[in-house]
């Protein structure tokens, strides 16, 4: 039997666990079932009675829950030796105190991410000591409500672009994201950049086999990874930036597109484990 909890690939049985923790009848069901295929938004509870209870798990978050976070992905990038810009992780701001006493940073500009949040809302670029100040009075408000955790990062000058590269299954999809003519910083959809799907195809193919090798290591089979090039001298290697579990659908067609892709990829990772 698979059981699955996403409410767009039907199986043998099929159960919707949103909105509320897994009881009893969920952990029957996940016990006797050969293959279980979760939601992408699945929570870490039902992550963990899934993970703990049967072999075959769609799709695969380990990597997701156990280096949580902006921080956590840093941590994991080191982990796997995956090439990312230079970042400093501070668990709080009187962290950052410590090791800075001193006003200001020995570099800008520089890139400041919170912990949490997507779609680069939580993503700055400072550009002098004044801007970080800011930034450390925002972040110590935002501990005093129990939100703690932030990086600075090495800025890489990319050309008002990133290469989003999507890992669903053994499938990988890439597109551009990018602000052209525009000095800007962000170059994520929703803060106005435009797909572009054919550009530089060598510099994409370059992108995708750097993810490809990044997933096999951390098991990541779900997920849509930022990558850049320094548009300086686009013959460096390329960088990882984030991974994002919850991705936007527009660069990949659409939503129905993207599911007609991820049902694919659940038949054919069902098919390879034997259920």
């Amino acid at each position: 039997m698979v059981v699955s909890f996403h409410p767009i690939f039907k199986t043998d049985l099929n159960l919707i666990c949103a909105g509320r923790d897994p009881g009893l009848e969920e952990l029957a069901a996940i016990q006797s079932a050969r293959a279980v295929i979760l939601p992408q938004g699945c929570p870490q509870q039902l992550y963990q009675m899934a993970y703990e209870n049967c072999l075959h798990v769609f799709p695969n978050y380990d990597a997701r829950f156990r280096y949580p976070g902006k921080t956590g992905q840093i941590r994991l990038f080191r982990d796997t030796d995956a090439p990312h810009p230079e970042t400093e992780i501070f668990r709080n701001t009187s962290d950052f105190r410590m090791r800075y006493p001193e006003d200001g940073y020995p570099s800008f500009p520089v890139v400041f991410k919170f912990d949490w949040g997507g779609e680069g809302d939580t993503v700055f670029l400072l550009q002098t000591p004044a801007d970080l100040k800011d930034l450390l009075q925002h972040a110590d408000r935002c501990e005093a409500s129990g939100q703690m955790g932030f990086l600075l990062q090495q800025y890489i000058v990319s050309g008002n672009r990133s290469l989003r590269v999507v890992v669903i299954g053994e499938r990988t999809l890439s597109y551009w994201r990018t602000h052209a003519g525009e000095k800007r910083f962000h170059a994520s959809l929703s803060k106005g950049a435009q797909v572009d799907l054919t550009s530089d195809p060598v510099l994409k193919q370059r992108a995708e086999a750097l993810v490809n090798g990044f997933c096999r290591r951390a098991q990541i089979n779900l997920a849509g990874l930022d990558v850049i090039f320094a548009a300086e001298d686009p013959r460096q290697p390329p960088l990882l930036l984030e991974i994002n579990y919850f991705f936007g659908r527009v660069g990949l067609g659409g939503s129905e597109a993207y599911y007609r892709i991820l049902r694919k990829e659940i038949r054919r990772w069902l098919k390879r484990v034997g259920a």
